[in-house]
Formats: C-alpha cells, sequence, structure tokens
C-alpha cells in the first residue's frame, strides 16, 4: 500500500464526518458572495473574474472527501482511495483577469459559427435530438471544434486554472453553488450501472442555465453537471508544481482536460476540483464547453 493510498484510507471517517460539517458551514454562511467577480453589464453574458492567487487542486483531507462522496453511490464498492489523486497537489495558482461566459455555447449560438464556416457541424448521435433545441447547450463537439468556435467568437478555451477559479472561487467552495452537495440544484447523474438521474428533473440534457440556485455566487450557470466541458490544457496525472503563474498545463500529450461533471456524473464527479479527459477528437452527447476571453480585448 503506497503512503497515499493508506493516508487516504485513515482520513475516510474524518471526511464522512465533514460532509455533514461542510453542509453546516455553507448554510451559516447562507447567501454571502465574495465580491471579486462583477457582471459586465445586467444583461451581459459574461462575467468578470478577477485575478490574484486562488488555492487549486486538493489535498489528501479534500481527496478524502471525495471518496466518501464516491461511497453513498450504487457503485461504492468500486471507489477505489486513489481514485481522485489525479486532482494532487494542491498549489497556489496567479491568474490574470478574464471574462467567463455565463452559460455554456448555446445550440442556436454554435449554429451561427456553422453558418458562418468556421465550424464543422456536431456529430451525430442517432436518436439524439438536443442538437435541434436552440436553448440547449451544444453537444457532440471535439475539442478541435470547441476551440474553433471560442476562436471565431474572439476567445478561446479557458485553461483548467480558469475554469476551476470560476468554479471554486477565491475561498475554494467545493461545488460552484458553496460546500454542501444538493442533489436538486445541478443536473446530475450517479456511480451506477444506469448512470441516469431523474431525480433532478431532467434524466438527460436540460437547457441552459435551468438550476438558478446552482450557479456560483458570481453568476456563473452549469460549472457543475449538465454538459461536462473541454478545457485547453493537455491532461496530466497530476499538476506540476512550477506552473503557477497563469498556468497552461503541460506542452503536449495525447488527451485533454474535461470539467465540470455532466448528465451522467454523481456526486463526487461535480466537484469544482474534480478532473476528467478525453482524446481531443473525440465526441460525446454529455459534453459542452464554453469560452473565456482577456481582460481589455
Amino acid at each position: 500500500m503506497t503512503r497515499v493510498t493508506a493516508l487516504l484510507t485513515s482520513t475516510l471517517v474524518l471526511a464522512l464526518a465533514a460532509l455533514g460539517a461542510s453542509a453546516h458551514a455553507a448554510r451559516q454562511k447562507g447567501s454571502a458572495r465574495e465580491g471579486r467577480l462583477v457582471l459586465k453589464s445586467p444583461a451581459s453574458g459574461e462575467v468578470l473574474v478577477r485575478g490574484g492567487v486562488f488555492r487549486m487542486g486538493s489535498d489528501i483531507p479534500e481527496v478524502a472527501l471525495a471518496q466518501a462522496m464516491c461511497r453513498y453511490e450504487p457503485r461504492e464498492r468500486e471507489c477505489d482511495p486513489t481514485l481522485f489523486a489525479d486532482e494532487m497537489v494542491a498549489h497556489d495558482v496567479m491568474l490574470s483577469d478574464f471574462w467567463i461566459d455565463r452559460i455554456e455555447v448555446t445550440v442556436a449560438a454554435y449554429e451561427r459559427c456553422v453558418e458562418a464556416g468556421p465550424c464543422n457541424m456536431p456529430g451525430n448521435s442517432g436518436a439524439r435530438l438536443w442538437n435541434s433545441r436552440p436553448n440547449y447547450p451544444v453537444t457532440l463537439v471535439s475539442w478541435y471544434d470547441a476551440e474553433a468556435y471560442c476562436r471565431w467568437v474572439g476567445g478561446r478555451l479557458p485553461t483548467e486554472a480558469e475554469w476551476e477559479r470560476a468554479a471554486r472561487g477565491l475561498a475554494g467552495r467545493v461545488f460552484p453553488w458553496g460546500n454542501a452537495y444538493n442533489p436538486k440544484i445541478c443536473n446530475h447523474g450517479r456511480f451506477a450501472v444506469d448512470e441516469l438521474d431523474d431525480r433532478d428533473g431532467f434524466a438527460e440534457l436540460a437547457p441552459i442555465a435551468s438550476f438558478p440556485q446552482g450557479r456560483t455566487p458570481e453568476g456563473v450557470a452549469d460549472l457543475a453537471g449538465n454538459v461536462e466541458e473541454w478545457v485547453s490544457d493537455w491532461y496530466a496525472p497530476g499538476y506540476p508544481e512550477a506552473d503557477v503563474v497563469n498556468p497552461t498545463g503541460p506542452a503536449t500529450g495525447d488527451r485533454k482536460v474535461v470539467r465540470g461533471g455532466s448528465f451522467r456524473n454523481g456526486r463526487a464527479w461535480v466537484r469544482a476540483a474534480a478532473r476528467n479527459k478525453d482524446l481531443p477528437s473525440t465526441r460525446r452527447a454529455h459534453r459542452g464547453f464554453r469560452c473565456v476571453r482577456e481582460k481589455g480585448r
């Protein structure tokens, strides 16, 4: 047994207790706001994320907490102690200001890019009709498709650090909305043979921004669940500690990072620190994206 595995296992009981403590803390804080992000205007489609230092990634107690959450799922016997180890090591990151889309890119918005020429048609998924619904997040797009769209609108895909900063805030929230898991305020799934879970009101994909209570305190919607999201970085099984000022991840790789979880993922995978990865050419019915732009562009 490795040292990390032993530590994760030994802290599991404490992490179960922490679930209750975090819920209590979230209730005590109520609707407190950090006050460091502002809407561009009342009708804006973007949120300004102020630069500064935040804590990215997870330490051992946070990974143990994720493990404890996993044990609430039907396939709890498969919750290996190292399942979330690629979120380590927690480290301080310095970011510059950036604007992030308040919502995921919609079918209607992506179609305009297809009609203009720079974007490819989304992939075909048989009986799934989501990509014919304008107010749904566009899905079945590769990383290359997402990158092309963001360039077309004058932006880019967020870095993994930028995405996590928007989701966690400076206070290091467990979920985009706070520290307590609430299955009614995001479009989630479950860690089970049948991954779909309609107890949130949607068995599969939902229209964008269907869960107002699941937004970040600053107003960014759907950073947890509905569709998971491409980010710009190549994946590595852990964070390079030296890459701490506007980090962009490894220079090369074979898979791209995916963030946020989807309607197929259980509670541990819709946390703000949770990571996934896939080949950049893949198109998934549960994956979309959003864009960011540099401040002062």
